[in-house]
Order: C-alpha cells, then structure tokens, then sequence
C-alpha cells in the first residue's frame, strides 16, 4: 500500500519538509506531515496518525542532542512537563482506536486555529538579554545575569542567540498551567499523532514566558518520548505501515538535520510569525476534509 516509486519519493520529501520545519517549530512535524500524507496521498487518517508518531521520534532524535548541547533546550523543564504529557499521550492513543477518522481530522483542524491566533499575538515578556556578545561565538550554556539580585530558579534557563548575538535568559512562570497543558499535548499527541508541540510551544512561550526559540528546543527535546509513549498502541493495532513509516522518517531524518541549521540563524518574532501562518493553513485544509471531503 502506498508504496509506488513516485508514491515512495512524495512521502521522502515530504517527511524531508515536515522535518525540517519541525526542527525550527519544535513541533516534530506530525502537523504538516498528517495533512501531506492524507491529502496528497491519500492515506487514511489512522495510518497517517501512526506514521506521524513514529517521524516524530526521529525528529526528536535528530535535533535534541544539538539543542541540548547549545544550550537551548531546557532538560529540567522538558523532563518535568513530560511526566504530565506521557501519561496524556497514553490516554490519547488508547482512545484513538474507538474515533472515527472524519472526526479525528475536524478536531486535528479545530485545535490549531486558536493556537494559531495565540501565536500570531505572542510576547516576549519575561526575557532578559545580557550584554550584545561579539562576532566570536560563544559555546555552551551561559550562566544568566541576576534578576533583581535574586538567584535563578532550578527550572529557569539561558541561551546563546546566534541571530541576535546575544545572552537570552530567562524564569520560567506558572509551571501548574504548562504542566495542565502538556497533558493535553500529550492526549492530542496520542490522538492525533502530532507530537503534542503545537501545543507545548504555545504553552511554554504564552504562560510560562519561556522565549520562543528555548519553548521549540525543549519541545523537540520532549517530543520523542511523548511520541514513544503512544506508538506501541499504534503497532499493536497494525497501524504502522513499514515501507509507508521507512520512507518519511529517512525524510525526516535530513529534513531534520536541515532544520536545526536554519533555526540557529532565524530570528525568535519569525519563527513565531511562520508558526502561526502554518497552522492556520493547516487548520482549513483539515477542516475542509472533515466537512466536505470525507476520510479516507
């Protein structure tokens, strides 16, 4: 199924696309790739959902290492978020199998367009920069400048911007909201196999003041083990075409890897600004399919 020469080298590039503009958004992909395979494809929602899941995993793979290396990714609040969003992410798979295709594709479209709008407005409150750094790159985690002389928190973090040439650092706020919404991430992840970002990078940048680039890298950083915690159900329910899941995530892979290299160069406003386009684009694509089309 779905496994001609031209069908083969549509689902490479397209997990090359959603790869990279994963890597940059930090949302894995799934909410591009989901739409590519069943719209232009033709691939039905359930297969789609379980082929997203299992890209997302490389996605995560590929770019969270270099994240965490330079510094972007923040592994403490990744890692306390993630409890909340595995154990959505387990909730929605199970219930995955009992929802019908048409109304999985109309709610994957009626999520994205207030996350969308949300985006679009955006902040960039609580940010701090240090001094503007010179034209020598600085590697590794920078230590944050004080904020009011108080110490910064075990959850609070700082980056390098090598767009902006400069410290960005940075206290993470209301935790209870992101850990409430990283358990509904992580059951529309499940659900809907798009990794839960679309959500957790809103989440970070809007309620917890997490910059927009530190909420995509601890996204992406998140993303494999939401994915993980739900593909087994996929399999188990002979939902994970093999020749279908091999063919994107090899896109994905270099998509990936491609992506990690042009967010490092991107500025925070039009990473913001591209993510909500996206998603507003996928949102009536979806929603049209939903209410017109039908489900494959």
């Amino acid at each position: 199924m779905f496994t001609s020469p031209l069908n083969i080298a549509f689902v490479v590039m397209a997990g090359a696309i959603t790869g990279a503009f994963g890597a940059i958004l930090g949302t894995g992909g799934g909410v591009f790739l989901i739409p590519l395979l069943v719209l232009g494809l033709g691939v039905p929602m359930h297969y789609a959902v379980a082929t997203s899941i299992v890209s997302i995993i490389a996605t995560s793979s590929a770019v969270a290492s270099a994240n965490v290396e330079r510094g972007t990714a923040n592994m403490r609040l990744g890692m306390t978020l993630e409890v909340a969003t595995s154990i959505g992410a387990i909730i929605g798979g199970i219930s995955a199998g009992w929802i019908a295709a048409s109304v999985l594709e109309g709610f994957f479209g009626l999520v994205l367009v207030p996350t969308a709008m949300l985006m679009w407005r955006g902040k960039e409150s609580g940010v701090e920069a240090a001094d503007q750094i010179g034209p020598l790159k600085q590697t590794g985690p920078p230590v944050p400048p004080p904020d009011g002389g108080q110490v910064m928190g075990a959850l609070d973090g700082s980056y390098f911007d090598e767009a902006e040439r400069r410290v960005v650092a940075y206290r993470v706020r209301r935790l209870g909201a992101g850990w409430a919404i990283s358990f509904v991430a992580g059951a529309v992840s499940g659900l809907l196999g798009i990794g839960g970002g679309v959500f957790k990078v809103p989440a970070l940048h809007l309620f917890c003041d997490v910059p927009i680039k530190a909420a995509a890298a601890t996204s992406n950083f998140m993303i494999g083990v939401t994915a993980a915690a739900s593909a087994f159900l996929y399999y188990g329910r002979g939902e994970v075409r093999p020749a279908l899941t091999a063919a994107t995530v090899i896109g994905v892979v270099a998509g990936s890897a491609l992506g990690s290299a042009l967010n490092r160069r991107l500025r925070g406003a039009h990473v913001q600004k591209v993510f909500a386009v996206l998603l507003v684009a996928v949102a009536m694509q979806m929603l049209y399919r939903a209410c017109f089309a039908g489900s494959g």
